[in-house]
């Protein structure tokens, strides 16, 4: 793709992710919702095979549809209150359009089936983009309005989502559609925890996205799109391989690392609300993620090909890891020492 064209695509993409995040009319959220649609399509489809070109028309089709469901319920929400403004979200049926609008747009369950197929078909630097930066205006809009959402439904959507991430992920051999799926999983820690402290979930969000860059930048560095790729990568790059096993325990929140934090306080928030059953199952349920990321790390790092007389092995690279990929694979298993610092924020 030209640079230039780069350049305004990306451009285009923060413009409408800080519109919608700074916003406090709905016509301007929805406008930021938009322009980040747009943005993103060039960017999903920018290799012209086929399957880029049937995920960025799934794309655009779901977005489409939660966008217009998205200026249907400000609109009910203006005619029966007269008020615009994202945070005055008080009628029922408004709420309820909406929440299912923003479930669309994230990949939450029941909506969750182009996310796993649009990621397939994109390159692991729009998947990255994908999985993260076009999360952050619909999650900034759910905490926005948390005080109006219905936290019964938020909750039965967020527990669905954390165990079809966990089961469908099981069975799966490229690395986007775990990668996917394991976002699907994600979003149930965030969503759930929303009625409750929105600002605990942001953070979520932001620790989430830092290791899932680590991983997608990780696997974009040794090109690896499946699993049997990934198995015969270590001799290309064992210190990164290394470090992408401990990113991959991170992300499933495994305790000395970062991961472990936003589970640990969701849960500790839970049972302060009364609602140590659910703590319970979503616990439980995140077992069947830390599965998958096992197997991806044991692909990684553990397993060895089989010695056939037609095998070669990949060179040793002696090119330096980028800085970009270091720093984030550090901040992705080292940052559980601030938790002390964190209960004045939340």
């Amino acid at each position: 793709m030209n640079p230039q064209a780069k350049l305004v695509f990306t451009s285009s993409l923060l413009l409408g992710t800080t519109i919608t995040i700074s916003s406090n009319h709905w016509v301007l959220a929805w406008t930021g919702l938009e322009i980040n649609t747009l943005a993103i399509l060039p960017l999903i489809s920018k290799s012209h095979h086929p399957r880029a070109i049937e995920a960025a028309t799934k794309y655009f089709l779901v977005q489409a549809t939660a966008s217009t469901l998205v200026l249907f319920a400000s609109m009910t929400n203006a005619w029966s209150t007269g008020q615009w403004d994202i945070t005055q979200l008080t009628h029922p049926t408004s709420s309820l359009i909406l929440t299912s609008a923003l479930a669309m747009k994230l990949g939450l369950v029941p909506f969750h089936f182009w996310f796993p197929e649009v990621l397939q078909g994109s390159p692991l630097t729009t998947g990255l983009l994908l999985s993260t930066l076009m999360k952050l205006p619909p999650i900034a809009l759910l905490t926005m309005t948390s005080p109006s959402l219905n936290p019964t439904l938020l909750t039965a959507m967020a527990i669905l989502s954390l165990a079809l991430g966990g089961w469908m992920g099981l069975n799966q051999t490229q690395t986007r559609k775990i990668l996917a799926f394991s976002s699907i999983s994600h979003l149930g820690w965030m969503t759930i925890i929303i009625p409750y402290n929105p600002k605990l979930s942001l953070l979520n969000f932001l620790l989430y996205t830092l290791m899932t860059a680590a991983v997608f930048l990780t696997l974009n560095s040794i090109k690896a799109l499946k699993l049997t790729t990934l198995m015969t990568s270590w001799t290309k790059t064992p210190s990164l391989n290394a470090a992408l096993l401990l990113t991959l325990l991170s992300l499933a929140g495994l305790p000395p690392l970062t991961g472990f934090l936003p589970k640990w306080l969701i849960i500790q928030e839970l049972t302060k609300q009364d609602m140590t059953p659910t703590a319970m199952a979503i616990s439980l349920l995140s077992l069947l993620g830390l599965f998958f990321y096992l197997r991806l790390a044991y692909c990684a790092t553990i397993t060895l090909p089989p010695h056939t007389t037609n095998h070669m092995k990949r060179w040793h690279t002696n090119k330096p890891t980028n800085p970009t990929i270091a720093t984030l694979i550090t901040l992705s298993i080292l940052l559980l020492p601030i938790a002390p610092m964190i209960p004045p924020i939340v």
